[in-house]
């Protein structure tokens, strides 16, 4: 009886459902490249394209590394000395291995950078709001999530982990959200959403939605992931340009985009920290940030409290790009931060313009289709950096105009010919 049924799972073509899987992406023209490059310090946003026949020097224009410190000299020498002095790894779990000196700093700093008591590295910005909005949520009893459409698969994750009651309130829409919250009034609740949203690069209106939480006795949960570093006095975010930290109860950032480096982070109050610190599956039983990645991170952050020039450069190229990409025809979403979507609406005609603007203007822009954006609005997203020259700058928008007479697609209205 037992040799039968091993002949028989053996039988079962595996292989068949992967390829199923893999076809019906290249089918609905979803398939993802990944392109083989290499960054090069000090040349930023340049990097080397290894291609099949031979290595090609490109410019990249849609890099999370949104002021360029992944290489700047003070982060790589901080993260170079702690490898020379800490080693490269942590060593495992900060539960079981011992809670790195360099990780008790940082999440200093992050507290400090947030207004708030305590802070909790996780290893990514990815785990930090999986873990965190699961974790928060299940220590609540009887707790409703309501939850932004347009949240981070991250945060739909978390959401879905936590076991909680879930609603969604359509994207930005107070009336909706107020809806929401009058009907679960008496019950606990958290509002999740974001500062920024990376796929069209809006902002929420944050002050009202506190108000409302505040109305309505909710804990508010706000994703800074594109906004930490890049705003405020001392890159605090969204809401340290709108006054509003300390009216926020949880937030989340990460170490991976502005600041250069790697990592996600929660701050908040001491006793909340400290829940999640004990209870989250996702911080405790995985392997700690290593010591020299938090030190590159303590370096970065440090600098950018200090420093806006970063920050200023990088609004400066943008709006430059976005003022000559708008005369160009280029169909631009209107948006007031530093990213930059520029709408085409066609999974297959999204990829051919990425092919094309590598493969004969060496410009690399990641094709963004379903399911990140839904379908329908397939685009390519654009972030300028404080590094993208102004000869640069003309250069994509060429390429770009260059690219859209060749596949035929559609300028906006009021173009100006060059």
């Amino acid at each position: 009886m037992e040799v039968n049924l091993i002949q028989n799972t053996k039988s079962i073509a595996y292989q068949s459902f992967f390829d199923a899987a893999l076809s019906k992406l290249h089918t609905e023209q979803r398939y993802r490249i990944f392109t083989d490059i290499e960054r090069k310090v000090g040349e930023f946003p340049k990097a080397l394209w290894h291609t099949p026949n031979g290595i090609e020097e490109i410019v990249i224009w849609c890099s999370n590394d949104y002021l360029g410190m992944g290489q700047h000299a003070d982060i790589i020498r901080a993260l170079t000395d702690a490898a020379e002095k800490y080693g490269a790894g942590a060593g495992g779990t900060r539960n079981i291995s011992g809670n790195s000196h360099s990780i008790v700093t940082l999440e200093n700093e992050l507290a400090d950078l947030h207004n708030k008591e305590a802070a909790l590295v996780f290893t990514s910005g990815y785990v930090s709001n999986q873990t965190g909005i699961s974790t928060i949520a299940r220590l609540i009893p009887d707790c409703v999530i309501l939850s932004d459409a347009s949240n981070h698969n991250s945060m739909i994750e978390g959401v879905r982990q936590s076991g909680c009651e879930k609603v969604i309130f359509r994207h930005n829409d107070l009336e909706h959200l107020e809806e929401l919250l009058r009907k679960y009034a008496e019950r606990p609740k958290m509002i999740v959403f974001e500062s920024v949203y990376s796929m069209d690069g809006d902002v929420s209106p944050i002050h009202a939605i506190c108000d409302l939480a505040e109305k309505y006795a909710a804990l508010t949960y706000i994703d800074e992931v594109h906004a930490v570093g890049m705003y405020g006095n001392r890159g605090g975010g969204i809401a340290d340009r709108e006054d509003a930290m300390e009216r926020l109860d949880i937030i989340e950032g990460t170490l991976g985009k502005a600041f250069g480096v790697m990592g996600g982070y929660i701050a908040g109050n001491r006793n909340l920290i400290d829940a999640v610190r004990s209870f989250a599956p996702g911080f405790i039983f995985t392997t700690a940030l290593s010591p020299a990645l938090a030190e590159a991170a303590v370096a970065s952050i440090r600098h950018l409290k200090n420093s806006s020039e970063e920050r200023n450069r990088q609004q400066a190229q943008v709006k430059k790009a976005r003022q000559l990409l708008r005369t160009a025809g280029i169909p631009v979403m209107d948006t007031e931060t530093h990213i930059i979507p520029v709408m085409i609406g066609d999974a297959e005609s999204c990829k051919a313009a990425s092919e094309r603007l590598l493969h004969k203007h060496h410009i690399y822009i990641q094709p963004i289709n379903y399911p990140t954006v839904p379908k329908g609005t397939e685009r390519l997203r654009i972030t300028p950096s404080p590094f993208h020259t102004d000869h640069m700058i003309k250069q994509l928008v060429d390429s770009l105009t260059e690219v859209w007479e060749y596949l035929g697609l559609k300028f906006e209205a009021g173009r100006k010919s060059a």
